[in-house]
């Protein structure tokens, strides 16, 4: 439970965790240094001064109980200048007690005096740091002595505090450069990581420590075999596709050329309504390779474009609503062809599985949202993972008799999405009862 607790306040960042291990250990040991070094050194001294001053304190008490009243001043002055005290005799108000609160060496020379000589009234050690004033009532009357606070304490004990926390304060500093210098490979190779799953192709180069390094050749290797498998695949399915579309034109065209009879009309008309079907399936295969072909981001204001998708959808025949907006631009960089058509992929499943669509964009700290929503059946829960696989229909929750697809729509929109560092949503529409789907970008 508590490291549960305490997970809630640890920094998240790599310098801020790593500022936290440099820094308790250093900040622990100068504590435990003062504490003990004040308490086994300073006290101890202190207490072996006191006890000096108390002695010597003694003498005067001695004097005044002991001496007629007419020595008794020059006994005082006599010691005044054998011991460097200042003596007066016969105030009439004792001294109050007055102490700083981080003044600890001045309780134990309270203490020492207090339990040594009997009718101490009052010390006073805040009024003047360099001298000690005391009062005591003896037999023949009130004694108050200034005493030098070098005879009672260790000279400048604070200078322990500050010599440490000094030493301690550059040393951190020093060790920090040290740590901003080992981390800074490690977020380079963050950074780089980061882009890539956005798409975008950061120069980068391993530095650093040699583990550091060998992740970041690791992740160079990676990121080579990734761009050549997306590159033969587009490649792939760009031949394949365009090496089916020939033999396609020539069937089209056998077809259109034939002279049949009436009755076998239908026939030719069932096989060129199969031939569109094909060259449909050819263009939807020919998107999902262009969703993860490689295109140069640009800055982008996505108030316009989900705007100009809006109409776009509208000029297709849909009834389009726009729903919540930012006041202000949000400007991005994003690929724009590769947004607009799974833009358009999203709105098109909108109005063939619904009546009314609906467009709208919510602004985060680190992501940004479109949503699409519609007011058709919507994907039931346990379906909503399945449907973002390509080539997969989900006939219990999405009538195909409405459309001609083929089931990448969503998976074209899934990747576009992932290729900006972000994901797709499927949900439930609050305000239309249908699919709302939630495509999420990164800032």
């Amino acid at each position: 439970m508590l490291f549960e607790w305490l997970k809630k306040y640890m920094p998240r960042g790599i310098y801020g965790r790593g500022a936290l291990i440099l820094l308790v250990p250093v900040v622990v040991i100068q504590i435990v240094v003062i504490v003990a070094f004040s308490q086994r050194y300073f006290a101890d001294i202190t207490r072996q001064l006191s006890r000096g001053v108390v002695a010597e304190i003694s003498l005067y008490v001695v004097s005044a109980d002991t001496l007629p009243m007419a020595q008794v001043p020059l006994a005082l002055q006599e010691l005044d200048e054998r011991l460097g005290f200042a003596s007066t005799f016969g105030a009439e108000a004792p001294v109050a007690d007055q102490r700083r609160w981080y003044d600890y060496s001045s309780r134990v020379i309270e203490q020492e005096l207090r339990s040594a000589i009997d009718g101490v009234e009052g010390m006073d050690v805040a009024s003047d740091t360099q001298r000690v004033r005391v009062s005591i009532m003896t037999e023949a009357g009130r004694l108050t002595l200034d005493v030098p606070r070098r005879r009672a304490s260790a000279a400048n004990p604070h200078q322990l505090v500050v010599w440490t926390a000094f030493t301690g304060l550059v040393m951190t500093l020093i060790a920090f450069i040290f740590l901003r210098n080992q981390l800074r490979p490690i977020r380079q190779l963050a950074r780089a990581a980061e882009s890539f799953g956005r798409g975008e192709s950061r120069p980068y180069r391993p530095a650093g420590a040699i583990e550091v390094r060998s992740a970041g050749a690791a992740f160079l290797n990676m990121r080579s075999r990734i761009e050549r498998q997306i590159e033969q695949r587009t490649l792939m399915l760009s031949g394949v596709s365009h090496d089916l579309r020939t033999p396609l034109t020539r069937i089209r065209l056998g077809l259109s050329m034939l002279d049949v009879p009436e009755a076998d009309a239908e026939e030719v008309t069932a096989m060129q309504a199969d031939l569109d079907e094909m060259e449909r399936l050819i263009e939807a295969f020919l998107d999902f390779a262009r969703s993860d072909a490689t295109e140069d981001p640009e800055a982008v204001d996505l108030v316009a474009f989900v705007e100009a998708a809006k109409e776009r959808a509208e000029r297709a025949g849909g009834v389009v609503e726009l729903g919540d907006m930012p006041d202000q631009e949000v400007v991005l960089k994003l690929r724009p062809v590769a947004l607009a058509r799974a833009l358009d992929n999203l709105m098109s499943n909108a109005r063939r599985y619904g009546t009314t669509a609906r467009i709208g964009l919510a602004l985060f700290e680190r992501a940004v949202v479109i949503s699409v929503e519609d007011d058709g059946p919507g994907i039931a829960l346990e379906g909503r993972e399945r449907a973002l696989q390509p080539f997969v229909r989900l006939d219990e929750s999405r009538n195909q008799n409405r459309g001609s697809g083929v089931g990448l729509g969503l998976a074209i929109a899934h990747d576009v999405a992932r290729r900006h560092g972000g994901t797709l949503r499927l949900g439930e529409s609050a305000g239309l009862g249908g699919l709302k789907a939630d495509l999420v970008l990164a800032r």
